[in-house]
This record gives C-alpha cells, structure tokens and sequence, in this order.
C-alpha cells in the first residue's frame, strides 16, 4: 500500500483542559456521529433507577409510531399500579387515563406508578413488557444490560451501563423526534398535584432539553442528558454522584464541556474533488477522487495540532476506470484520537489508452511507477 499525504485543511488541538468527573461512571458523546468525547467506566454494569424509564418510554414512542397506541387512548390502572411507591404521579385505581397523560407522568414526574400503567396497557403485565424491553435493546446495540421492570425498581437482576443508556437516549433522540419533545417540559398537573421537571438541566440555561434523573440508595444519583448548542447535539450520562446538587453541577460541567469543546466536520459535502491519485496507462495522468457520501466528523475545536488526511490506494491505479469505482480510502489522524477511514471512490471516468501508445508507454517505462 502506498500513503500519499493530501492535505492539512484545518489546525485543532484537544480540548483546553482534561475533563475530569466526580461521577462514578461517565460517558459523553456526539449525538449525529456516535463519536465519544469522553468516558468513565462506560461499561460497568450498575443499577440504573428511574432512567429505566426511558427504555419504557422509548417502548411506548415505538408503539405510536407504529400506530399500536394513540395519544388519546386511555389505560386503565390496576391495584399494582395504584400502590406503587417511590415517585408518583398520583393515579387513581380504576382510573382510565390517557396515554399522553401517562407518558408525562413518566417523563416529567417519573411516576413509578404510571410507568406500570404503561407497561401493563402495551404489553398485558409489567414482566411481559420488560421482556420485550430486554429484545428491544439487544436491538439497539445495548449490550450490557438487563431490564427486569419498567421503573427501575431495585432489583439485582436489573442493570445497564452508562454507555447502554447514552446509546438509548440516541435511538430515542433520533428515531421519535415528534415525541421527545415531552422531555423538555417543565412541569406537568394531574389530578390537582402539580410536579416539576426532575431534570435540573432543562433550569441551567445551556441548551438542554432532556432526558431522565434517576437515584436509589445503590445507584446514587444518576442523569441521562442531552442538549444541543451551534445545532449540534451532545448526549450525556452520568451515574454514582451523592447528591442532587452534585448531580445537577456534575451533569452540568459535562454537557456543556461536550458542547463547547468539539464541532462537527462535513467531509465532501455535495461530493467535491479531494485530490486526484496517479493514473496508469490512461488517456488522462490522473483520476480525481471523492468520497461516494458526505460524511461528519466530530474533532476538537480549532488550535495548534493539526488534523493531518492520508490517501491509501493500492499502486498502480490502472485505466480504465469507471466513475465511482473504489480507489481506496481516506484516513483521517486527529492527535490523541483513533485514525477514522472512509472509502474514497473515483469521481469521473478514465478511459484507457489505445493499444500503439500502451506499447509506447511500456517501451518507454512509463506503465509503471
């Protein structure tokens, strides 16, 4: 293989300081790449909580999207539901309550007891629904975790890591855009209680428009967040920490680093020439190449390192060549993060020379380098 350098386009550096977090486990990253800015533990298996919920909550957005629940239709409560303990949004038993309802009462008061509601009205009992939550997730790509209910209720068989749920908040960000916007509501009335938002970023002025608290003696206090600055999207989650007021200044310190310390890169957007690789017995001496789709890069923000672009083809590129062809790929070396490649194709046709002046080329030694 041979490396051809083709350009500095841009100076970067890392971040202006080393992120540092009293969580226990942490992981922070770009929500259109997947790209991850900074983690902490990402997959030590742990005790989610409440932010259980948001794997019930991504079950009941699928479920409307896929027109098996409306908004408008009501579930009725059961004695399980009713006497559920810990965080409530206060239903009353025998009670039919709508969906949309039930969906804030999750999202916003993060009732134990309307996300049993939810879970028996979707799949008939709350051990049915955790089943499907559990097929849904090896879906998703979650692979350290294990749901056992809906709420989270403490149970050793139930358990995720920081980079399961940060991986979940992504799908649920991305694949139901029509109903995240629940999450980034600050206060919900039912039934003549009115609770805030449990979320203390949606308070902080950053940008945050989610997601889920969540806290039991075993897990500490943990918060899924997300937030999006510049039109880029951070996501965010943070477990183990003592308090409220450490979870809300520690989630806080993380989202904005996120934010605030990277932007994102559009590679060959609307498929420009990148640079153009040497040609071998063609009509022309070189082909120009491209990449077949843009693609988005999450890199520090500019300084003094540069962000170096390797070209790596197999040598010699021999004519004739059709538009879109492999050539190789491009790699990308940012300091103190993983190389990324991306295919490279060609982006116009080469035709190969007539046979007199291949023989010309070869006698002369000009087919090969």
């Amino acid at each position: 293989m041979r490396l051809l350098l083709f350009i500095s386009l841009f100076l970067i550096s890392a971040p202006a300081f080393a992120l540092e977090t009293v969580a226990r486990e942490a992981i922070i990253l770009d929500a259109e790449t997947g790209a991850v800015l900074f983690e902490k533990n990402p997959d030590t298996r742990m005790p989610p909580a409440s932010m259980s919920k948001t794997m019930t909550i991504y079950m009941v957005f699928d479920a409307l999207k896929n027109g098996r629940m409306k908004l408008d239709q009501t579930c009725p409560v059961s004695e399980k539901a009713w006497r559920m303990q810990g965080s409530k949004m206060f239903v009353e038993l025998g009670n039919n309550i709508a969906v949309e309802d039930l969906i804030r009462g999750v999202v916003i008061q993060s009732g134990n007891d309307a996300t049993v509601v939810l879970a028996e009205c979707l799949a008939g009992t709350e051990e049915g629904l955790a089943d499907a939550m559990n097929i849904k997730a090896k879906e998703l790509g979650m692979t350290g975790s294990n749901f056992t209910n809906a709420s989270g209720w403490p149970d050793p068989e139930h358990y995720t890591t920081v980079r399961d749920l940060a991986t979940l908040a992504r799908a649920l960000i991305n694949n139901f855009p029509d109903y995240y916007k629940y999450y980034s509501e600050t206060e919900f009335e039912y039934h003549g209680i009115k609770q805030g938002n449990r979320n203390p970023l949606l308070y902080r002025n950053i940008g945050a428009d989610g997601v889920k608290t969540g806290h039991t003696e075993e897990a500490g206090y943990g918060l899924i967040g997300s937030g999006i600055r510049d039109g880029r999207r951070v996501i965010m989650v943070a477990t183990g920490m003592t308090s409220m007021q450490e979870r809300a200044d520690e989630t806080a310190k993380l989202l904005d680093w996120g934010m605030r310390s990277f932007e994102n890169l559009k590679l060959a957007e609307n498929k420009p020439t990148l640079f153009k690789v040497p040609v071998v017995l063609g009509k022309v001496p070189e082909v120009s190449v491209t990449m077949n789709e843009t693609k988005t890069l999450t890199l520090p923000k500019m300084s003094a390192q540069k962000v170096k672009f390797k070209a790596v083809y197999k040598e010699p590129v021999l004519a004739p060549i059709k538009l879109g062809d492999a050539i190789g790929e491009l790699e990308v070396i940012v300091p103190d993060m993983p190389v990324q490649k991306f295919p490279l194709v060609a982006a116009e046709n080469v035709e190969r020379m007539g046979f007199f002046m291949r023989a010309v080329s070869t006698a002369l030694g000009l087919g090969r380098k």
